[in-house]
């Protein structure tokens, strides 16, 4: 899809248009058990053993009866536990879960009340479901908040799926707010929430148009580290749009650019709507700085600036098709690559450095890390062992040169990249040989190759 004002391209969404094109050995364990010979111990006298040859075949068999006494008990208790009243009323519920059988599960769990049966979290967890799933609305809510006080008056913990339960019932009774308030309480019971746990209360805002609340539902999910996905940018995004916040459609369009890239027909439909609105061709900066744009689609990591809608006038939308080459066959602009941005970049670089000083000899990566500090940055970084031995049983210097030569080639800077190699790939073997010695001596000279020592694993 292509959307763009009448009379010139916005490079603002040079990128949208990105997210509707997708830039987007195990060992058996055979443990081998040696065979063992013994040498018989032949007694030096007769009376060396102090039983008969018929007490020791009694003794025998005695051992060889212990083996099946122990696991006749162990079938026993197995089968204690299954015939208990618990672990059926547990199989019969989970049966009703299967056909989505409210009338049966509340009768089992009547009749478990009657004789006294202990119910767990997870008994309590299947009714819950059933009953916020229920066909009829108003008996299933009455219930379930029934059953659902029944559980705290009898001390059973709940978990996360039984407050996702209990949020999609408030918002079965249209009271998106309650089901906010579930998943408040998660935490004080040391509960973290998952993304279902925040999915009542969000689609229940924003389904009631409710967008500052549906807001304040995405910041919690986000300070809980909850990852929203397509189904809640794409509720977000709508309840912006039709809210008219233009503001809020522009971060929750690139949001799903960074996360989702292809999106649904549905999220698609949405989008489109925004475009054709009266209030989107009124919206945008009719001046605006040309320097910052241009600056900001490079720290953006190419075709999102970060600057806002930029332009007024009505937008054109038409569903469009990318070559193979990502030109648009509508507008002939070539979508652009998609990058991390820098916090992102930082964020992995530290955590990469991390976890190479935890795996590695601290030394050995600190190590590298000051040598990078002196001869960096690269444009380009080469897998030493990976390329030389592409398609080659023996290390092949030859393909290696060629490749860090073409990456020069290509490098606006024309600097050589950062070629790694193990310690070893540098002082043996084909290294010995005197071509061979005199590159790597040239790559020694423009501070272009680390060896990394022995013990390192050169993938770091």
């Amino acid at each position: 899809m292509l959307v763009r004002r009448m009379g010139y391209f916005s490079p603002s969404l040079s990128k949208t248009s990105s997210f509707f094109s997708l830039l987007r050995k195990t060992p058996y364990p055979f443990h081998l058990h040696p065979i063992q010979f013994f040498k018989p111990i032949r007694p030096k006298s007769p009376h060396a053993y102090p039983f008969s040859m018929n007490h020791k075949t009694h003794l025998c068999t005695s051992a060889a009866l212990q083996e099946p006494t122990k696991t006749l008990s162990n079938r026993s208790a197995k089968k204690a536990r299954r015939d208990a009243p618990e672990s059926v009323l547990r199989h019969q519920l989970d049966q009703c879960s299967k056909r989505g059988d409210l009338q049966e599960a509340l009768r089992l769990y009547e009749e478990a009340k009657l004789n006294k049966i202990s119910l767990n979290v997870h008994h309590y967890n299947v009714l819950l479901y059933l009953c916020s799933a229920a066909d009829t609305k108003e008996f299933g809510i009455e219930k379930g908040f029934q059953i659902f006080r029944q559980m705290g008056v009898n001390g059973v913990a709940p978990n996360e799926a039984t407050f996702t339960s209990a949020a999609r019932l408030a918002v079965a009774k249209q009271d998106p707010e309650m089901a906010f308030d579930l998943v408040k309480k998660m935490k004080s019971f040391g509960v973290p929430p998952k993304l279902r746990s925040y999915g009542p209360a969000l689609f229940g805002f924003c389904d009631k148009g409710m967008a500052d609340k549906a807001y304040e539902v995405d910041v919690h999910m986000r300070e809980s580290g909850v990852v929203a996905e397509e189904a809640e940018l794409s509720a977000l995004l709508k309840v912006s749009s039709l809210s008219k916040r233009a503001d809020k459609v522009y971060e929750m369009m690139h949001r799903l650019r960074a996360s989702v890239r292809q999106v649904s027909e549905e999220t698609a439909g949405v989008i489109e709507d925004w475009f054709k609105s009266e209030f989107a061709a009124e919206v945008g900066l009719q001046n605006w700085d040309v320097r910052k744009v241009k600056e900001g689609i490079v720290k953006g990591g190419g075709g999102w600036h970060g600057q806002g809608w930029l332009g007024k006038g009505n937008w054109t939308v038409v569903r469009a098709e990318m070559d193979s080459s990502g030109v648009c066959r509508s507008c002939g602009e070539k979508l652009v690559c998609i990058d991390i941005d820098p916090k992102e970049t930082e964020n992995f670089a530290n955590s990469l450095a991390k976890l190479a000083c935890e795996r590695e000899v601290k030394a050995n990566f600190v190590q590298f890390q000051d040598w990078l500090q002196k001869h960096g940055p690269f444009d380009a970084v080469v897998d030493g062992a990976n390329v030389g031995l592409i398609t080659q049983r023996n290390f092949n210097f030859s393909q290696l040169r060629s490749v860090v030569n073409k990456l020069r080639q290509m490098s606006e800077s024309k600097k050589l990249p950062l070629v790694i190699l193990h310690k070893s790939r540098t002082t043996g073997g084909p290294a010995q040989h005197p071509n061979n010695k005199k590159l790597l001596e040239s790559w020694k000279k423009a501070g272009a190759l680390y060896a990394t020592p022995h013990g390192s694993n050169d993938d770091w």
